[in-house]
């Protein structure tokens, strides 16, 4: 959506119908006679299925196999970046970028016409819905005017507030308390609490995937103790809740005319956990003027300095910045080297220095990978301060004004009205 606001796209939606009902199977598998539709005298024997239907594990593989070999018969070629992205490139330079989650898609390109034209031809081999412009797209609601491409979840928020009790609820201005860190319930689970509160997590954690990067280390945190929670995680979990009702009109706007290119900022919280003393690391990603991927999570291994977790958070980043980078160059865009912001300075040198010495020697080797995406100019390291560093926001709770500055940094904004 991001490169398709930059290039002035024309962008078209379609859903497939029963997609997985489509492919052949070619494993030989058996299913018992469904209740209401066993042949009388021969109860006993079972049914060979011949093609994929819901419910079965291997439905999804099968559809996408049937999807692929389709899409190359159209014209499409896979990306290797991305299982759901198609990509049909003509002989006059044109090109049309197909995004395929299961039975949604959608079809973009710089030549109306010609997306237009293999829209049909994906529609002309299977059944499918035609919903024109791309209004909606996995729950999330796609407007577009001019080079603007405004992205939300408000619907799917509405119904969450409704579900929770939380919709005239009292607004909180973070989605957690500065200085509040969640501790391990040690008590006896409670499987009716771990209902509600995995159904309330799940909820925020779709929600934070796609358009609302401001949760992400407050749903992340708290997700972790889904397994056994406690009725103050379920309460600071409403809390979330009560912070998104207060800001529920926000909005992603991808400005194509800000031409702005990949940037990314990344941070580290060292030892933040208070359990197993892993460190926090936190990162986003920006093109056209709003967030296009972010993380939060706890490091794999201990850390045993700031700059160590500085470090290891940074070269998490430089991974996602080459699969980006391979990503747009399979689209057929030249991306520059990534500019990777850090606030720690001692990480930067040891990203920069690729002479190994002892303070460093006992670091994964994976973590090195940045020294060589460095040396080959693929990404670039710069220091921020790190009062600055919006990235600050997916490693710990924060204060609010601190949290609201860095917000508008995300390119979340409030978004038009229904009547604008």
């Amino acid at each position: 959506m991001a490169a398709a606001a930059l290039e002035n796209w024309h962008i078209e939606g379609l859903d497939v119908k029963s997609a997985f009902l489509y492919r052949q199977l070619d494993e030989e598998i058996y299913m018992e006679q469904p209740e209401g539709f066993k042949i009388q005298g021969q109860e006993r024997k079972v049914l060979r299925l011949r093609r994929a239907i819901y419910g079965l594990k291997q439905a999804a593989l099968a559809w996408w196999k049937e999807l692929l070999a389709f899409m190359r018969k159209i014209g499409f070629e896979r990306s290797q970046s991305d299982a759901g992205i198609f990509i049909h490139k003509a002989k006059n330079g044109d090109i049309v970028v197909a995004m395929i989650y299961v039975d949604d898609s959608g079809f973009m390109g710089n030549n109306a016409t010609l997306v237009k034209e293999k829209k049909k031809a994906f529609m002309g081999i299977w059944e499918c819905h035609d919903l024109g412009e791309l209004k909606e797209f996995l729950g999330i609601t796609i407007r577009c005017s001019g080079r603007k491409i405004m992205l939300d979840q408000k619907a799917y928020l509405a119904k969450v507030l409704d579900r929770f009790g939380m919709t005239n609820a009292i607004t909180a201005n973070t989605p957690l308390l500065h200085g509040y860190t969640p501790v391990a319930h040690t008590g006896n689970p409670d499987p009716t609490l771990r209902t509600q509160y995995q159904a309330i997590i799940g909820s925020l954690l779709y929600l934070m995937l796609g358009t609302r990067p401001d949760i992400a280390f407050a749903a992340i945190k708290l997700s972790q103790f889904s397994a056994n929670p406690s009725k103050e995680h379920y309460e600071w979990a409403k809390y979330i809740c009560r912070y998104l009702a207060g800001t529920k009109d926000y909005t992603m706007i991808f400005d194509g005319n800000t031409n702005e290119g990949l940037i990314a900022h990344s941070d580290s919280d060292w030892a933040a956990d208070i359990n197993n003393r892993r460190s926090i690391t936190g990162y986003f990603f920006k093109l056209a003027g709003s967030s296009v991927s972010w993380l939060s999570r706890a490091q794999k291994t201990v850390a045993l300095s700031s700059t160590e977790a500085e470090y290891m958070a940074i070269s998490d980043c430089c991974r996602q910045a080459m699969w980006m980078t391979n990503l747009f160059g399979e689209i057929g865009f030249h991306v520059s080297p990534i500019t990777i912001c850090g606030d720690n300075q001692g990480s930067i040198f040891i990203g920069s220095n690729p002479v190994q010495e002892k303070r460093t020697k006992h670091i994964d080797i994976r973590y090195h990978y940045i020294r060589e995406c460095i040396e080959d100019n693929k990404v670039s390291v710069v220091f921020i301060p790190g009062n600055d560093n919006p990235a600050d926001m997916f490693t710990k709770n924060l204060d609010c004004l601190k949290f609201v500055k860095f917000r508008e940094q995300l390119g979340l904004t409030f978004g038009p009205t229904k009547n604008a």
